[in-house]
C-alpha cells in the first residue's frame, strides 16, 4: 500500500509542473516555498491535529488523488482542523496554490502563476449581503457607504483593482476579506464590483 501511495506520488508530479504553471503572477505573492516555511510549517512539520507532514508524500498523494484543485481549495476555504487560508486571511489564493503545490510535490513544482479555480463562488449580492454589509451600510468605522458616490469616489481614483487588493488584504480599520478567511479572492473581487455598481452616477455636491 505504502509503496503504491509513494508511486503515485511520483506520477503526480509531472502535472502539476504542467498545472501550476500558466499565466503570470504579481510580484507581491510570495513563492510556495516562502509561504510553506512561514505558515505552513507550523502544523505540516509536525503533523499537528492531523496534518500531513512535510515531505510524507505518501500522505500528499493520498489527499491530492481527488486532484490538486479540490485539494487546494480546501485550503483556500478551510477543511476540518484547518482554517480558511492557513489562518491568515491576508494570503492570497495564489500564494495557497502555491504553497499546497510546493508541499503535495515535495518542492519540486514549480511556482504557480494561477490560483486554483474555486469550484462554486457566492456572487458578489450574496458576499455582501452575508459580511460587507455590516459595515457598508452605515459606514462603521469610516466604511464607505453601499450607494454613496461622495464615499467611493475617492477611492476609485485609481481604478477598482487596489480596492480589490485591500478588500483582501486589509486596509485600515478592515480586515483582510473583512474579518471572514473563508472568502476566495473571486468572491472578494465580485463584492467589490457589487458595491462600486451600486454607486450609481457622479458625486453630487455636499
Amino acid at each position: 500500500m505504502k509503496t503504491t501511495k509513494i508511486a503515485s506520488a511520483g506520477l503526480l508530479l509531472p502535472f502539476l509542473v504542467i498545472a501550476l504553471s500558466s499565466a503570470p503572477a504579481s510580484a507581491a505573492d510570495r513563492s510556495g516555498k516562502e509561504v510553506v516555511d512561514t505558515v505552513c510549517a507550523a502544523c505540516h512539520t509536525t503533523g499537528k491535529d492531523g496534518a500531513p507532514k512535510i515531505g510524507d508524500q505518501a500522505a500528499w498523494a493520498e489527499r491530492a488523488a481527488k486532484g490538486l484543485d479540490k485539494l487546494t481549495q480546501n485550503a483556500i476555504s478551510g477543511v476540518r482542523n484547518m482554517p480558511a487560508h492557513g489562518g491568515q486571511a491576508a494570503l492570497s489564493d495564489l500564494e495557497m496554490t502555491r504553497a499546497v503545490g510546493y508541499m503535495v510535490s515535495g518542492g519540486k513544482a514549480a511556482d504557480a502563476k494561477k490560483a486554483a479555480k474555486a469550484a462554486k463562488s457566492r456572487t458578489g449580492e450574496q458576499v455582501v449581503k452575508e459580511r460587507c454589509q455590516e459595515c457598508h451600510t452605515s459606514g462603521k468605522q469610516g466604511a464607505p457607504k453601499l450607494g454613496d458616490m461622495n464615499d467611493w469616489k475617492p477611492r476609485l481614483q485609481n481604478g477598482v483593482d487596489p480596492l480589490i487588493k485591500s478588500a483582501i488584504n486589509g486596509h485600515n480599520s478592515m480586515p483582510a476579506r473583512g474579518g471572514l478567511a473563508n472568502l476566495s479572492d473571486v468572491e472578494m473581487k465580485a463584492a467589490v464590483e457589487f458595491m462600486v455598481s451600486k454607486t450609481g452616477g457622479a458625486a453630487p455636491a455636499k
